[in-house]
């Protein structure tokens, strides 16, 4: 029985890291590398990498690619009974292109794949899921699946998280939350859902903001600031002071911050002392060249946990 069953986008990704300052209409100089990501299966493996048996759901071609991928996501330590293969679609992939800051320039996605998983998929595999102690849906799933589990969730003894992923795909989530546990999201993807100006919504505090989403009726907040830091919202708030680290590449930084968060949920500790330690991971994350840093583990996190800002 898994953990956590992490339920959504899986992929292939291209990073192009450019030499100098982008130079749009033209030809950058750049050093290319392949990796595995997309939302759901990046934090399975910070999970697994962090000793939480945790199990993938997402949809794969049947192509070189989507058996790369479920090698990998194998040999990385996640279960992948789950996944579903698909011969109608290649498998999904992601392009990024990242100046020498560290900074995404801008990305390009082929989710088609990813936009097949059906409540029928879910469903058949119902079972295995729902012994889970944490349900992981990222919004790259689509709307009907996500309003299903939604629903599926209220009635289910597994506490449910789910992340917005982008300002376009936060408006797949249904109006109504309740049933779910931990939404995270960023500020410009919360000003979206709440479909609210945004020179309206910045107007308020950032604690202000997180309440107005979980309003909405989910049972806790994390909304992400960037260099800023996240607050956390359940019946109290609290701000969040982000880890000053070195940025070598953001990508994957969100996805590290919610395995961390998980994990130290299921350790025990409260929303907000969990989401410190998913802070510092998501911190690690951003000084490293991967989207999932390869020496990840709780013990790295308990050796750098002197770095929280108090």
């Amino acid at each position: 029985m898994a953990h956590v069953t992490c339920i959504g986008g899986a992929c292939i990704d291209r990073k192009y890291h450019l030499s100098l300052h982008p130079q749009p209409g033209t030809s950058n100089p750049a050093h290319a590398r392949r990796s595995f990501g997309g939302v759901a299966r990046n934090v399975a493996e910070n999970l697994a990498r962090l000793g939480v048996h945790t199990a993938l759901l997402c949809v794969i071609g049947d192509d070189e690619n989507g058996l790369a991928l479920l090698d990998d996501a194998q040999r990385a330590g996640i279960d992948a009974a789950l996944v579903v293969r698909d011969s109608r679609h290649v498998t999904a992939e992601y392009c990024a292109v990242v100046d020498p800051a560290g900074e995404l320039v801008i990305g390009a996605s082929d989710m088609h794949a990813v936009d097949a998983l059906d409540i029928e998929d879910v469903e058949k595999r119902w079972n295995a899921i729902a012994q889970s102690r944490w349900v992981f849906m990222d919004c790259n799933v689509p709307a009907h699946v996500l309003a299903w589990c939604i629903d599926r969730a209220r009635e289910s003894r597994f506490k449910l998280a789910l992340d917005a992923v982008s300002e376009p795909k936060v408006r797949r989530l249904p109006r109504d939350l309740r049933g779910v546990d931990l939404l995270v999201l960023n500020e410009k993807e919360a000003a979206m859902y709440l479909g609210e100006d945004c020179d309206a919504f910045f107007a308020r505090t950032p604690i202000e903001r997180a309440r107005a989403v979980r309003a909405c009726g989910a049972s806790a907040v994390i909304l992400t600031r960037g260099a800023a830091g996240v607050v956390c919202c359940t019946e109290d708030a609290r701000e969040i002071p982000a880890l000053t680290a070195r940025c070598v590449d953001v990508t994957g930084a969100g996805d590290a911050l919610i395995a961390a968060t998980i994990h130290r949920l299921l350790q025990g500790d409260d929303l907000c002392e969990a989401a410190r330690v998913g802070s510092l991971c998501a911190g690690l994350t951003v000084e490293s060249p991967a989207s999932v840093r390869p020496d990840l583990s709780a013990a790295l996190l308990d050796a750098q946990k002197g770095r929280i800002p108090a």
